[in-house]
């Protein structure tokens, strides 16, 4: 394995750690904030994952459309068609909401919500590098 395709699944393997620490989250009952933290931070992995097996740059951000703008731009592969169609738009924010907005307290369906968005950039992750990464 090189190291480009080992970075790449480095990347996807603390995406899906913080996927995992979400899941739980949700399944105690929250904290909900947290769970929507971990989501938004697997989400940002999983697309970084793809950006390194792309061998791209890695911006430092939490701008999930971005990410997602740049992995799309920097492949035709068939699974980023998947990418190029998310909203991700309302994941976004909880890089620094959940942590530093005193105010919020989201409801279970709002983090189950961030949470399914981030399983989705995962598995999409997931599929275009052990396809197309070798």
């Amino acid at each position: 394995m090189n190291d480009r395709v080992s970075h790449s699944r480095q990347w996807l393997a603390k995406a899906e750690s913080d996927l995992t620490a979400a899941r739980r989250l949700l399944d105690v009952g929250g904290p909900f904030d947290a769970a929507c933290f971990h989501a938004q931070q697997a989400a940002e992995k999983g697309l970084k994952a793809v950006l390194a097996g792309l061998d791209a740059p890695i911006p430092r951000t939490h701008n999930l459309e971005d990410l997602q703008a740049l992995c799309v731009a920097s492949t035709a592969l068939v699974a980023a068609t998947e990418l190029a169609t998310m909203d991700l738009s309302d994941v976004t924010p909880f890089a620094v909401e959940s942590r530093y907005d005193i105010e919020f307290w989201p409801e279970r369906i709002e983090a189950a919500d961030a949470v399914v968005k981030a399983a989705l950039v995962c598995t999409a992750a997931r599929q275009i590098i052990d396809i197309h990464f070798k």
